[in-house]
């Protein structure tokens, strides 16, 4: 009799532990953060903050994103893949996480060991653009302007080692053309710059606005295909160039050991939100193509991604580690 009450109260102990297990279980059951590790109001801010806001609705739980710039984006990222593989921090990262470990001297963290691919959400064209005013009409004569007066053009660009300034040394290598690079610290600077005349050109995903405010002209885009935001614009690769092809995307990652039924559920909601309407409309005005893909094709894509880069910057002599 002792012996069965002795089992009885162990039973009983155990079933609330056990209850507890299963709620734990359940995800999500509590808010999940969505990292963005840039200032406020660029694309990757914006895109988190609309894809965040439906996620939450349809999981039942807040989507709450946080921004945490620095380093180029490093400091989100590593904060990221150090957080607990449990499903509830989620990097909403960049093209930039393929290109940084061929630019930084040293990398915190390792992208394919510390980071899982999650979703892809979207694809951005840069556009090569000029100032309205300027005589140049084409990406052929931009060349033929280039090669007539080597080293007086000058493209302006986000920073080193940003996709803008890829473009340029793309551009400059597959062109066979000299241009001055002139780095600022944003896309506004940039762009002021182009339209006050002090620089010729720039590579920019923000500048759609300015093209159809008639105060820059697009030349081309960068991506293999037309934006379908501005699919009057060529691409770099019609435009004379063929093989051109830089495209900024965005996309979710989560610390690598996040259980994969949690990985799936994720990427089923986000590609489920991209095919909304009004977010396919939102996206357009931003000059964003969803994109919607599996993890597995998303994966892939990454390690491409990283290959392209690394030659692209071990090809151009550039010299931009920090």
């Amino acid at each position: 009799m002792k012996m069965l009450t002795m089992l009885a109260g162990a039973l009983l102990v155990a079933l609330p532990l056990s209850t507890v297990h299963a709620a734990d279980a359940a995800y999500p059951n509590k808010p999940i953060r969505f990292v963005v590790p840039y200032t406020p109001g660029g694309s990757t801010d914006i895109l988190g903050r609309l894809i965040g806001e439906r996620l939450g609705k349809r999981l039942g739980q807040p989507v709450v994103v946080e921004n945490r710039a620095g380093a180029a984006g490093m400091l989100g990222s590593d904060a990221v893949a150090k957080s607990p593989a449990d499903g509830y921090t989620i990097l909403i990262g960049s093209v930039a996480n393929t290109i940084h470990p061929f630019t930084f001297k040293k990398m915190p963290f390792n992208l394919d060991k510390d980071l899982v691919p999650v979703v892809q959400f979207a694809s951005v064209p840069n556009f090569l653009v000029v100032n309205a005013a300027s005589p140049i009409m084409s990406v052929q004569q931009l060349i033929a302007a280039a090669k007539a007066k080597p080293g007086t053009l000058s493209f302006a660009s986000t920073g080193a080692g940003a996709t803008p300034h890829l473009s340029g040394e793309a551009f400059k290598s597959m062109a066979g053309i000299d241009l001055v690079h002139v780095p600022y610290k944003g896309s506004g600077p940039a762009l002021a710059d182009v339209l006050g005349g002090q620089v010729t050109m720039t590579f920019d995903n923000s500048a759609l606005p300015l093209v159809k405010a008639g105060q820059l002209r697009a030349l081309a885009v960068t991506t293999p295909k037309r934006s379908s935001a501005a699919p009057d614009i060529p691409t770099m690769a019609e435009s004379g160039l063929p093989g051109y092809d830089i495209t900024s995307w965005y996309g979710a990652w989560a610390p690598a050991g996040t259980p994969p039924e949690i990985l799936k559920l994720l990427h089923a909601e986000i590609n489920a939100i991209l095919a909304m309407p009004d977010v396919k409309e939102r996206m357009l005005t931003l000059g964003a193509d969803p994109v919607i893909i599996t993890q597995p094709q998303f994966a892939e894509y990454v390690r491409d991604e990283q290959a392209k880069w690394k030659k692209l910057i071990q090809d151009s002599g550039m010299k931009i580690e920090m």
